[in-house]
């Protein structure tokens, strides 16, 4: 099966506690595969990523920032993964949002998210590099603790 290619903006949304917000899903073809990610998604057309970092971080949290709130992208990277009975190759770019607190606020979601998103909760970084439930990216806890470190030099 030849992968469908996709653009995805994600965000790492972290709060005063330096806990990053988590949703919890599954694949509707499989759905014992369940798996925590953070908020973003597709990009619409040819949307720059940091307009679509923002549109979804809208829609799926509630919070409303300008994509030049949001600043640069702090990391990107390729995956392949399926969803769906479909597979994707996407390009995704990371931003990343500070906030002291925030009450996430789940009412934007579209049908395919209210159906296969169940659930979200703040995650501190050791709680990620100790967990056995499946994190994507994969190395989200490295990920948070270099942009985490380098911001606060």
């Amino acid at each position: 099966m030849d992968a469908i290619p996709r653009r995805a903006a994600r965000v790492l949304l972290v709060d005063g506690d330096d806990r990053v917000l988590m949703f919890r899903g599954f694949d509707p073809a499989r759905p014992d595969h369940r798996y925590w990610f953070t908020p973003g998604g597709g990009l619409d057309g040819d949307e720059a990523y940091a307009v679509g970092a923002a549109r979804e971080l809208a829609e799926e949290t509630g919070l409303r920032l300008t994509p030049d709130e949001l600043g640069a992208p702090v990391w990107d990277e390729v995956t392949v993964y399926p969803f769906d009975g479909q597979l994707y190759r996407q390009h995704q770019e990371f931003f990343l949002v500070r906030v002291p607190a925030w009450e996430v606020d789940t009412g934007g979601f579209d049908e395919m998210e209210r159906d296969s998103i169940d659930g979200h909760r703040w995650w501190e970084v050791a709680d990620l590099e100790s967990t056995t439930e499946k994190i994507y990216p994969d190395d989200l806890a490295g990920l948070l603790r270099r942009v985490l470190e380098v911001e606060t030099c």
